[in-house]
């Protein structure tokens, strides 16, 4: 029998009882149970919903010590940090529940019949409708914030769609454990979980499922894009890739401010043992900087990595790096010995140099490495940055009097960056209305769409446009007397109304 085994990265010993892979059949068997669970729980007020979602963002809140103890045996993140990331958990879950109160996330829209325009218009109204089953597969660096109780299965499930999840193999005891906590609130039916890759294969090519949430490496995401795509009836796939997040350092904030910036990279490239998906893999900086950033990077510990084949990977990557002899290495942190564990690099490259060999120079090596790429001339800046690969950020650093400067730099990172930062770092992903987690390919598969925040509801809903439909036979959301209270557009205009 094919099992699931996790390990301590700080030692690289197994951890825990091995978890039997799931079968196909129990893959249908959930698949099924979903399905024939979604018309209840689509059909559920939002309120109702919003109200399952804040009791799982209890019952985990309540479980945290526990799942804490396992979640740092199998991932060596530390207490403080995942005790953190899974109140950000539970704050996710309560912030779709304000999401489902608030209903806006439905754009409603509601037409009155118009007999004179060209062609007549009939009454039409409408408004988002959840797909269906949702498969989400859990990232292996935040355990608990994108994995199974994590932004894709809130947002999914505040959509009214049940999920599957695919639990990550670097930490299948906390998945476990969590999956425990969320099906003993949910409805029957509502929530699932599965084990091992060929289970996740099953799970994506099953007619049941509608869409699929994903977090994690290019090549994998890209893997299950093309068997979500490929299958007879091609359902969405987002997921969320690879990144490098591309840095600025203008002259005049070079000058200013050099330790401040170089210890700001410093800890943005190795928080969590660079495991972020936007940790700052790009520095663009004039040379004159490099040996505070050299020293800052030198000061950094590194630490235990998710899983031997991310550490084995790392290694490879940066050894390959410098036998390339296009970058030369000029700062290196340290390490423990035992374990998967990596150690923080910094490399050099001129501007020329990188926008040769841009794309062999833009590969992610997923871990605490990074490249500065100096330069002479800002203004030759923006012509290599809109080559870059989509990336999930964009940083500038500036000073006050570099503000058209750091207008021309964000014009050119905005053509390939899904968030721009001013005067700040990358790493950190608030949980709010107004975030935006995403950008152009390898970042994600879908640059229109966010997997943090409010909006990513929106990936798990569809239009349905109901046209001449008598009041009472409508959805609450779209009737003429609005009994919901939602926000909505009639006739064009956006109001409670």
């Amino acid at each position: 029998m094919t099992v699931v085994q996790g390990y301590d990265p700080r030692t690289g010993e197994p951890f825990g009882e091995p978890i039997p892979a799931t079968t196909d059949d129990r893959v249908d068997a959930l698949a099924r149970a979903a399905a024939d669970a979604f018309p209840a729980w689509s059909a559920l007020p939002a309120a109702d919903r919003a109200d399952v979602l804040e009791r799982v963002a209890d019952a985990l809140d309540a479980s945290a010590e526990s799942l804490v103890a396992v979640a740092d045996a199998e991932t060596a993140l530390g207490v403080p940090r995942l005790s953190t990331e899974l109140k950000r958990t539970t704050n996710q879950l309560r912030l779709f529940g304000q999401v489902l109160r608030e209903g806006g996330y439905v754009e409603a829209v509601l037409d009155s019949a118009d007999p004179d325009t060209i062609p007549p218009r009939p009454v039409l109204r409408r408004m988002l409708r959840p797909l269906g089953t949702v498969a989400v597969f859990s990232a292996s660096n935040f355990p608990f914030a994108f994995s199974v109780a994590g932004g894709d299965t809130a947002s999914a499930l505040a959509a009214g769609c049940p999920v599957i999840v695919k639990a990550h193999s670097a930490h299948p005891g906390t998945s476990r454990e969590t999956a425990r906590v969320v099906a003993s609130v949910v409805p029957d039916g509502v929530f699932g979980i599965v084990y091992g890759t060929e289970a996740g294969v099953t799970l994506i090519k099953h007619p049941a499922v509608r869409a699929v949430g994903f977090t994690g490496s290019t090549g994998g995401g890209r893997a299950l894009f093309d068997i979500a795509q490929g299958r007879p009836d091609p359902i969405p796939f987002y997921g969320e890739l690879g990144s490098v997040n591309p840095a600025v350092v203008l002259p005049g904030a070079a000058a200013a401010r050099p330790e401040e910036v170089a210890t700001g990279f410093a800890g943005s490239l190795t928080l969590g043992v660079g495991q972020f998906c936007t940790n700052p893999g790009l520095l663009f900086a004039p040379e004159s900087l490099v040996p505070a950033l050299a020293s800052a990077v030198d000061g950094t510990t590194g630490g235990a990595m998710l899983n031997e084949r991310m550490s084995d990977s790392y290694r490879s990557g940066t050894a390959e790096l410098v036998a390339s002899g296009l970058a030369k290495q000029v700062a290196a942190g340290t390490a423990p010995e035992a374990g998967f564990t990596a150690a923080p690099k910094l490399f050099e490259v001129p501007l020329d140099v990188f926008a040769d060999n841009l794309e062999k120079l833009t590969e992610e090596h997923f871990g605490p490495a990074g490249i500065v790429v100096t330069y002479t001339d800002p203004e030759d800046l923006p012509d290599v940055l809109r080559r870059l690969p989509g990336t999930l950020t964009g940083t500038v650093h500036a000073s006050d009097d570099e503000h058209e400067l750091a207008g021309a730099v964000a014009s050119a990172l905005g053509g390939v960056a899904g968030r721009l930062i001013f005067n700040g770092w990358p790493t950190g992903v608030a949980v709010a209305w107004g975030m935006h987690h995403g950008g152009p390919w390898p970042a994600t598969t879908n640059p229109l769409h966010t997997s943090v925040g409010a909006t990513s509801i929106r990936r798990w809903l569809a239009p349905v446009t109901y046209q001449s439909w008598p009041d009472a036979l409508l959805p609450a959301e779209l009737r003429t007397d609005n009994p919901l209270g939602i926000p909505r557009r009639v006739d064009g205009v956006l109001g409670v109304h």
